[in-house]
């Protein structure tokens, strides 16, 4: 069977992900929506592009690229491509398309026979579904941090490029995209992939001078909780959790974060989790491999003052 993964954005690491979390399925084709991507860095057998008028990278167009690839290659079992809110929308609209199945949010891709099964969590975290793909090609938006192991991938550089005769359909050229602004992550960093996340709940008060001195000193992004940013303490695009960004950091540090459901959901998976919170009881300490009970205001400047050395 033959993969497809969906290439949204011009981001190489995104589409290593993906093709690692596709290569243990089988071969492993990459369908380049923008255009920009250099074919020979991608490891990958087959690079589809594209071609004519439009955007491709709307929801109707990338589904209209989509079908074009499953039919110019009829090994085509499975379409892959990144759980953002981009992504999940492309992915139902392709399934729609295909007129086959689709699962958003997933990880621990893998076959059983001839049968693709994904999981994927629900219920604010607190079951974890196993869904089988049976009918056409079927579509999966993959989680992000999905990956628990390191994947041997082929080496990069001998995809041969195929160009896709598209025809945008009237609900593509019914939709114009204007201007894309780069998301602005100030001076640090984005969340997704981050090796290191310090994340402010209630507990900081609005005051995230110390959580940004801190993850400066650990070359870490910051995130927050739901309450944070629904209070204008920092930008929406931080928050994490069920309505926000799910990460799987190497390592979370949760400074002030009490541990309800609806933040845990998006980062319980981390490697190592670290809380900080004056809470004996709070949440947060269940899931937490190293807690200190505390004020973070008298821990994170010890933290910071060793960091420094």
């Amino acid at each position: 069977m033959t993969t497809l993964i969906v290439l949204r954005t011009p981001d190489l690491p995104l589409a290593t992900e993906l093709a690692a979390a596709a290569a243990p399925l089988g071969e492993v084709a990459a369908l380049d929506l923008t255009g920009e991507l250099a074919a020979d860095a991608l490891p990958v057998a087959t690079v589809f592009r594209p071609t004519g008028a439009g955007d491709f990278t709307t929801a109707p167009g990338a589904a209209a690229a989509i079908a074009a690839a499953t039919r110019a290659e009829a090994s085509i079992d499975l379409v892959l491509i990144d759980a953002s809110f981009a992504g999940k929308e492309i992915a139902g609209y392709a399934a729609s398309v295909l007129d086959s199945a689709v699962v958003t949010d997933a990880a621990n891709l893998r076959l059983e026979g001839d049968q693709i099964l994904a999981d994927r969590t629900v219920l604010a975290g607190t079951w974890t579904t196993t869904c089988a793909l049976t009918r056409g090609v079927g579509v999966i938006a993959l989680a992000p941090g999905s990956l628990d192991q390191a994947v041997d991938l082929p080496a990069a550089g001998n995809a041969t490029l195929v160009d896709l005769d598209v025809e945008l359909p009237p609900a593509a050229a019914a939709t114009e995209v204007v201007s894309r602004t780069p998301q602005d992550f100030g001076d640090g960093m984005p969340l997704e992939g981050a090796d290191i996340v310090v994340v402010a709940g209630r507990g900081v008060e609005g005051d995230f001078t110390l959580v940004r001195e801190l993850a400066d000193q650990l070359g870490a992004a910051v995130g927050a909780t739901r309450v944070a940013t629904d209070e204008g303490w920092i930008e929406h695009t931080a928050q994490i959790g069920q309505t926000g960004v799910v990460i799987r950091p190497r390592i979370y540090l949760g400074l002030g974060v009490s541990g309800a459901i609806h933040h845990t959901v998006g980062m319980q998976n981390s490697e190592i989790i670290i809380a900080v919170n004056t809470d004996s009881e709070a949440p947060i300490f269940e899931i937490a491999d190293f807690g200190i009970v505390g004020d973070l205001n008298d821990v994170v400047p010890q933290l910071i003052a060793a960091l420094k050395g």
